[in-house]
């Protein structure tokens, strides 16, 4: 590339948009400069841009060796069309909703150069056009003022350094006072607006030139680093690791977060509390949440179950010769136990006979007329609950009735749920802050039956709240250990009991296989082969649909980021009519993942869906969700991402026709017992393991080791919800 003139400015209409990347703000332009024959292809970042709009740009003349001649612009400034033609080209792109190109016509030319002044400033003049009444007016006006704000937002944002996409968001949470709000403090972004995390917010709050060492910055970065620790599962934090971790990382003076730290428990934000004879901060959300679990489950234990007394004896046999079921001894103890109890556990591994044990229990108590309500924390969870009991399943927030409006759940203590027995499955899955408003909204005269497995990894959310629950001994809980002789037969069964003893899985013959490779080209290209190849030869099952590889990490060769861009690249190669949006290319025919709870679409954490349609101009997607398709907007894209590898934490309350897992010492940090373990229970008919023989030695050897900070154990062991 070779420098033609020295720095220049040149002004001129957008004819044509050639690409603009929400992300970064990077554009290709074709301007229309006066003086010149052709169009001028302009080089560039600007945070919005529309066709007919002008745009003055500072920068220099270079002759690109692929493309040619091409104006590199160092700056970009929109400014309204000059001309008529601009400005009919503008309101008629579609920038500004219920203006399309007709009625773009008719407003230029009823109103001419002074269009612009006449809809922002004089709007009531839009009358005198015919078939314009008021609910058009108010349409168009408002509009204008909203992409007008929007605008001055993204320039605001855009210089200091965030992206477009992040203003759409910032402009929909904050409306008209976004820019007050974000120069006043820059950090309450960091907690309210997804995809802007404390980092981002400190460059800019440096930006608009808040000072290293402000109060304001040292309570939200102790928040920051407490939510970090929440991230990783601990509800609490020992106050001096809180203090050592906020300094380092902030570059502040302790005594400066010393204070900060004192504010937050002063605002009620944090809360001190002695664990374990060591001083904790909590998020006063989370003490609260673990507070009401403790209490609630206490208070529902008491007193005697809804339905009238239940003879085990007579109604065992009898259960066993409807459903032509033989249970087991242990598992006529825990239904005695379930129909006795008002609150109950029950776990076990895979092919332990929970799920008929559950349904024995549910057969009997719709005998004695009892209102029943199944859950779980997933949408494929429910799903699979509710195919294994022919009865309806719902999510946990389905059940609760999500609020959209205010946030919250419309069932609670002033609105319970009505029902005698609450099944909640894959209750491993939930995190203290769901389980305390799951519990709200039970009657203290429901019973409830918690069936999960605790040697599964964790909730993704804070908390160990099953592992808790069973360890205070403050409710009865049956353990199944005894694998039944159908579930023998799976060889993924025993393997994975092998593992959760801390033996080496074996390769077998029918629906388990280890395929040694050694370093990560091996591992992969070996995976691609399985995955791609002899899966569908051997097994008849479709690579995208049915087949789900598994990864401990996001990073490096054999994680999900880079098998995502190999596996997308073979089995959807047509990328040509997807769209570019935070570092994926998504197309027709991509498996994408929802990466965060979006109660207003009804999409949660780990749902995974094709895309179906893409629209390029406005860089929307429409995704299928076992048949529901749902609409996303382009700045809504951030919350997906490819699915053809997923993290295994991603997979928790899922099954998968077949499963394949790469194992490396690339993942040593994650190679972990449970996670080994929750990998293999998700695939039902089918697992294949790909790597090193020592890193799945490692795998397998790794008790879990890594406690979360927790105080459920202590506060049920109370035993008196008064106490608590």
């Amino acid at each position: 590339m070779s420098l033609i003139n020295s720095p220049e400015r040149i002004q001129g209409a957008v004819e044509r948009i050639t690409f603009h990347s929400d992300d970064t703000g990077f554009a290709v332009l074709r301007v229309r400069v006066p003086g010149r024959r052709e169009l001028a292809t302009v080089v560039g970042t600007v945070p919005s841009v529309s066709q007919g709009e002008s745009v003055d740009c500072s920068g220099a003349w270079v002759n690109d060796r692929k493309h040619g001649m091409q104006f590199q612009a160092e700056k970009v400034r929109v400014i309204p069309p000059a001309t008529l033609e601009g400005m009919e080209r503008y309101l008629g792109s579609g920038m500004v909703k219920g203006i399309g190109s007709h009625f773009a016509r008719k407003l230029v030319q009823a109103f001419g150069e002074e269009v612009f002044d006449v809809i922002e400033n004089r709007p009531e003049r839009l009358l005198e056009l015919p078939g314009i009444g008021r609910k058009r007016l108010a349409a168009v006006t408002r509009a204008w003022a909203e992409q007008k704000a929007i605008r001055e937002i993204m320039v605001f944002l855009q210089s200091h350094k965030v992206g477009p996409a992040r203003a759409v968001r910032i402009y929909k949470t904050y409306g008209d006072e976004a820019v007050r709000i974000v120069t006043e403090n820059p950090y309450r972004l960091s907690g309210e607006i997804h995809g802007i995390g404390f980092l981002t917010a400190d460059a800019i709050a440096e930006s608009l030139g808040i000072e290293k060492e402000s109060p304001l910055r040292a309570e939200a970065g102790v928040v920051h680093i407490l939510q970090e620790f929440v991230g990783r599962g601990h509800c609490c934090v020992p106050l001096t690791e809180l203090a050592a971790r906020c300094a380092e990382l902030l570059e502040i003076r302790p005594e400066t977060v010393r204070e900060a730290i004192l504010e937050g428990v002063r605002r009620k934000v944090l809360f001190e509390e002695v664990l374990e004879g060591e001083p904790c901060i909590w998020l006063t959300s989370l003490r609260d949440a673990e507070i009401e679990i403790a209490k609630r489950l206490l208070l529902l234990r008491e007193g005697h179950a809804p339905w009238q007394p239940i003879d085990a004896q007579k109604a065992l046999p009898w259960v066993e010769e409807k459903t032509g079921t033989r249970l087991a001894r242990s598992q006529k103890e825990a239904a005695a136990g379930a129909l006795r109890h008002k609150v109950m556990v029950i776990t076990g591994g895979p092919g332990v006979g929970k799920t008929t044990l559950v349904n024995s229990v549910l057969r009997i108590v719709t005998a004695k007329k009892g209102r029943i309500l199944l859950c779980a924390p997933t949408g494929r969870a429910a799903k699979r609950l509710s195919e294994s009991t022919s009865l309806p399943a719902r999510t946990i927030h389905r059940l609760l009735e999500f609020d959209h409006v205010t946030g919250g759940f419309k069932r609670g203590p002033q609105r319970p749920l009505a029902a005698d027995l609450v099944v909640l499955d894959e209750a491993s899955m939930v995190d203290v802050v769901l389980m305390s408003q799951f519990l709200a909204a039970l009657p203290d005269s429901t019973a409830l039956l918690m069936v999960g497995d605790i040697d599964q990894i964790p909730s993704v959310g804070p908390g160990s709240v099953l592992r808790d629950i069973i360890a205070s001994g403050s409710v009865p809980v049956a353990t199944l250990t005894e694998i039944f002789r159908q579930a023998e037969a799976s060889e993924i069964v025993l393997n994975a009991h092998r593992v959760n003893r801390g033996e080496l899985p074996q390769s077998g013959e029918k629906d388990f296989f280890y395929i040694p490779a050694e370093s990560p080209e091996e591992i992969l290209d070996a995976l691609l082969h399985v995955v791609l190849k002899r899966i569908p030869r051997r097994f008849g099952l479709d690579p995208a649909r049915e087949v789900q590889v598994l990864t401990p990490m996001n990073r490096g060769v054999l994680g999900t980021r880079s098998l995502n861009l190999e596996l997308q690249r073979r089995m959807n190669p047509d990328q040509a009519g997807g769209v570019q949006r935070f570092g994926s290319t998504f197309a027709p025919g991509d498996k994408v993942i929802q990466t965060v709870n979006d109660y207003d679409k009804e999409v949660f954490n780990g749902d995974i869906g094709i895309i179906r349609a893409v629209d390029q101009t406005g860089g929307r997607v429409e995704i299928d969700y076992d048949g529901r398709r749902v609409p996303y907007d382009a700045g809504e894209l951030d919350s997906i991402a490819l699915a053809y590898a997923i993290t295994i934490h991603k997979s928790q309350g899922s099954e998968y026709p077949a499963v394949v897992m790469p194992v490396s010492t690339q993942h040593y940090v994650m190679l972990q017992r449970n996670l080994l373990y929750t990998g293999l229970t998700r695939g039902k008919n089918l697992v294949v393991l790909i790597g090193q023989p020592r890193a799945l030695a490692a795998a397998a050897g790794t008790a879990n080791t890594v406690e979360r900070r927790t105080a459920l154990r202590s506060r049920l062991s109370s035993n008196r919800p008064e106490s608590i």
